[in-house]
């Protein structure tokens, strides 16, 4: 399928050939912004999970609600009357920014099975050359939810005198070993489908086969048990029971706007990453780094990031001298929670924001 871009991102060409961390290149790749609030407001740089993209929430430019609605906006928890708020689509994306389904300007054909590994790094490096571009040299606060956490801890590193603050939700240092199991069936269950074809598939004729199954996958896996039990139960709906049903239209409507190659290739970053690994002394160049103060959130609930590992996160921020704190939100929404849970989140970060804010 052809991938078009969000009426309000902001396409930021980087210009000339960027050589990413595992050697790979791309010319003049684009990366889609959407920013919200006046212009000459504290800027809160915001990174995504996995398939978000820039649009995190409604505006004059797009109307229709974004992905974080609940929490961005006039008056809300991220308020974009106080504060200029940017949403970032990562590189290797399909919602703006350059990826595998985008035009491969060396060719004219779409990279596909072509484009090249990337990494958090690689999306944290694009994001800070983009934002020089848009001269944005100052960041009050990074936010990054799941794969966007990640993001958000190699930006710190990446760009360390950029940034004060950071609010870092349901993400780790490194991916569990559960995590890595899951989102690596994914990749094989789409690499099985006969139409996936090696990541060569025509633009129109994805593998929906592999990919609605690996989304069904995925989507066990975003919430816990004790809400399956609670919302579904046994209940049968005419078809089935209820949540097959429920697992069937969700991973229908993330297929007709999501790419195979794309999935993979993000899918792929959030196993690779590790702080630990990658970086001689994290406590060093965190404590080199401009970060005054963090906010760490778990979910009681969630399996793919549990919550000990935002407690690993939050005492290595605190070795470092940055000001942390790690708050536990019980409920039963699992890993997305952060995306459906106002009641819970909304008041965290507008209370955290609001004691930085002064």
């Amino acid at each position: 399928m052809v991938f078009e871009n969000p009426p309000a991102s902001e396409l930021i060409t980087i210009s000339g050939v960027q050589t990413l961390e595992k050697g790979g290149e791309l010319n003049n790749p684009v990366v889609a912004v959407e920013r919200l609030g006046p212009e000459d407001a504290p800027v809160i740089l915001i990174f995504t999970g996995l398939s978000p993209g820039a649009h995190v929430a409604s505006s004059e430019k797009d109307k229709s609600p974004g992905w974080w609605e609940f929490m961005v906006g006039a008056g809300k928890a991220i308020d974009t009357n106080n504060f200029q708020v940017i949403c970032v689509n990562s590189i290797g994306s399909c919602r703006g920014s350059t990826g595998p389904a985008s035009i491969n300007p060396d060719t004219g054909d779409y990279y596909g099975a072509d484009f090249p590994d990337i990494t958090i790094w690689d999306i944290a490096r694009m994001t800070g050359l983009a934002l020089a571009e848009i001269n944005v040299q100052e960041i009050f606060c990074v936010i990054g939810p799941s794969m966007g956490g990640m993001t958000a801890l190699a930006w710190v590193i990446s760009y360390p005198q950029t940034t004060k603050h950071m609010i870092n939700i349901s993400a780790a240092m490194e991916a569990d070993p559960f995590a890595i199991a899951i989102r690596s069936v994914q990749r094989e269950i789409i690499h099985t489908d006969p139409e996936f074809m090696d990541g060569n598939y025509a633009i129109d004729a994805e593998p929906l086969t592999g990919m609605m199954l690996a989304r069904k996958l995925g989507l066990i896996s975003y919430r816990s048990t004790s809400e399956w039990r609670n919302r579904f139960g046994r209940k049968e709906d005419g078809t089935g029971s209820e949540i097959e049903s429920y697992l069937q239209f969700n991973a229908e409507k993330f297929c007709r706007d999501f790419d195979a190659n794309c999935y993979i290739k993000l899918s792929q970053t959030m196993n690779w990453f590790s702080l630990m690994d990658e970086i001689n002394s994290p406590v060093d160049e965190l404590a080199e780094s401009k970060l005054e103060s963090a906010l760490i959130v778990s979910v009681s609930t969630d399996i793919l990031f549990p919550p000990h590992q935002q407690k690993d996160l939050a005492d290595l921020l605190n070795k470092s001298g940055i000001e942390t704190t790690h708050l536990e939100i019980d409920c039963p929404h699992g890993h997305d929670a952060f995306l459906v849970d106002e009641e819970n989140f909304s008041p965290v970060v507008k209370d955290y924001l609001g004691s930085i804010s002064g």
